[in-house]
């Protein structure tokens, strides 16, 4: 699990430090939160069911099926010759990469106890401390030596043999359970039809499909509709908001009345713990996502920093977390309570965040940003683990598989809502930004730098049109951390509903891992 840990976060690094290139290969940096709006959205649509799989099919079964999906993601990622073509591959590799780490954590909680799974959630982690540094400089020399496809080619071949010992170990375990008698397969009768209408029916497919698309299609044109050629009164803006809105209205009243097997448990909904952890989950990825998505493009652009620098600094959070997360899996062990922790971090973080609005424009020293990166690190890393505990903690065993997938189903739309506010605050200002901050005979050359982070970059440290592009990002990053920030400040309020639990008097069973 280590291991696979340590590919997914090695992936994960380079992707981040290459999507914006990628973007600006196809003259498209402008739509970088597109990419994550749709993969986030469609990844929310598909954790239930795949914490129905593991749960139907056993752990090694949707396991491999998650592997399937990561490795075809970044074939696509590699051969791809259009956004729209990347964008689909990201789809397959945030539910594959996703769906596999939500594998490893329900494994992970299978084979723990309650008061030591902070500190194997923390182990798990671990492997970000390596490809922390290790991570950006693969992406220059990928992209300076080779070429940005080879960044996602290699780890194609690399992610199934990471993967196959993982898997071989569950389906020993599965084999061995079948034969101790522990597991039984009930064998059924149904023709193929029949399996295909009761795994429909099992899996909620018309749920999925209403949930993803009417994500999809409400929250797309808030980032689209600066580049629509009437603005928000284009027909199609209009349309797509009105009718993404009527689909999640209907997804509501169909998981209401009609679903077989409702997407959303209301058993779970129904626990202030769990509601408490979701929701603080969901507003630390939208005040996150409100201005994560740009940062290394305006740490290269304003800070002259290269593709492996920039990556170091947007890689705090995982040294940080790294090495943190370790002692603090060893406190709550030993106190058993986790709540009070939250009291510190969720300040800590808003604190970060908002020194962040005023150190991150032209001319401030890197040091700065640094210092908020590690204060934004040790807040955020504490959220994360005790939102998890939170639920956890809330539910009894046999439910861990549903409240993780809630919990990463309400992360990834706090994911997919904050890359839209960010989305749109950028094509709202940064475009009109530069037209105010552009000297007057590089105003003909707006739309190319506006599409492409190479163009930004080729122009000289310290020259009239350079100055300008730093002003129009500073315009633009600020905004996005004070909508941050705002947003932040709603955590406080649902750490209150959290209660504060003794995990050390829980006696949650350790579960048995198939």
């Amino acid at each position: 699990m280590w291991l696979l840990y340590f590919v997914n976060a090695f992936q994960s690094s380079i992707l981040s430090n290459l999507t914006p290139y990628v973007t600006s290969n196809f003259e498209e940096h402008s739509l970088l939160t597109v990419i994550y709006i749709v993969s986030n959205c469609m990844a929310a649509a598909t954790y239930i069911p795949v914490a129905k799989i593991l749960d139907l099919w056993g752990r090694a079964e949707g396991f491999l099926i998650m592997v399937a999906f990561a490795t075809l993601g970044l074939i696509l990622m590699a051969s791809c010759n259009s956004l729209y073509t990347f964008c689909a591959a990201q789809v397959f590799y945030t539910i594959g990469f996703g769906g596999m780490t939500y594998s490893v954590d329900v494994i992970t909680s299978d084979a723990s106890k309650l008061k030591n799974r902070g500190l194997a959630f923390a182990f798990t982690s671990s492997p970000y401390i390596i490809t922390a540094f290790a991570g950006p400089k693969a992406s220059e020399g990928f992209y300076d030596n080779i070429s940005w496809r080879w960044g996602f080619g290699a780890f194609s071949i690399i992610l199934p043999f990471v993967a196959a010992p993982l898997f071989i170990v569950l389906k020993l375990n599965l084999r061995k359970a079948e034969k101790q008698g522990v597991l039984l397969r009930r064998k059924t009768d149904r023709t193929i039809v029949q399996s295909i209408w009761h795994y429909t029916k099992e899996f909620d497919a018309p749920g999925v499909f209403l949930f993803a698309s009417g994500l999809v299609v409400f929250l797309l044109p808030f980032s689209l509709a600066d580049a629509a050629p009437n603005g928000w009164a284009t027909g199609y803006i209009i349309a797509m908001i009105v009718v993404g809105f009527v689909v999640l209205v209907l997804f509501g009243l169909y998981e209401a009345y009609l679903a077989p097997q409702p997407f959303l448990t209301a058993s779970l909904l129904a626990n202030r713990t769990i509601i408490g952890g979701c929701l603080l989950c969901g507003t630390y990825q939208i005040g996150y996502y409100c201005w994560a998505s740009y940062f290394t493009s305006f740490l290269q652009v304003v800070n002259d920093l290269s593709i492996s620098e920039a990556g170091y600094v947007s890689s705090t959070f995982d040294v940080v977390s790294g090495v943190l997360l370790l002692g603090v899996g060893f406190v709550i062990r030993k106190v058993g309570y986790f709540r009070w922790l939250l009291f510190i971090a969720v300040p800590l973080y808003i604190f970060g965040q908002g020194l962040m609005i005023y150190f991150r424009r032209p001319h401030q020293n890197i040091g700065f940003l640094v210092m908020c990166q590690i204060f934004i690190s040790i807040g955020g890393s504490v959220i994360i683990i005790c939102e998890q505990l939170a639920v956890l903690a809330a539910a009894d065993h046999q439910h861990v598989a549903a409240v993780l997938a809630l919990l990463y189903v309400v992360g990834n739309i706090g994911g997919a809502i904050g890359n839209t506010i960010s989305g749109a605050i950028w094509t709202n200002t940064f475009g009109q930004a530069l037209a105010r901050f552009l000297p007057e005979e590089e105003q003909a050359n707006l739309e190319d730098i506006y599409n492409s982070l190479d163009v930004q970059l080729s122009y000289e440290w310290g020259s009239a049109a350079r100055l300008g592009i730093q002003e129009a990002y500073a315009y633009a990053q600020q905004r996005m951390l004070i909508a941050g920030t705002c947003i932040m400040g709603l955590a406080l309020v649902w750490v209150l509903l959290i209660k504060n639990i003794n995990l050390a008097k829980i006696d949650q069973v350790k579960g048995m891992v198939f």
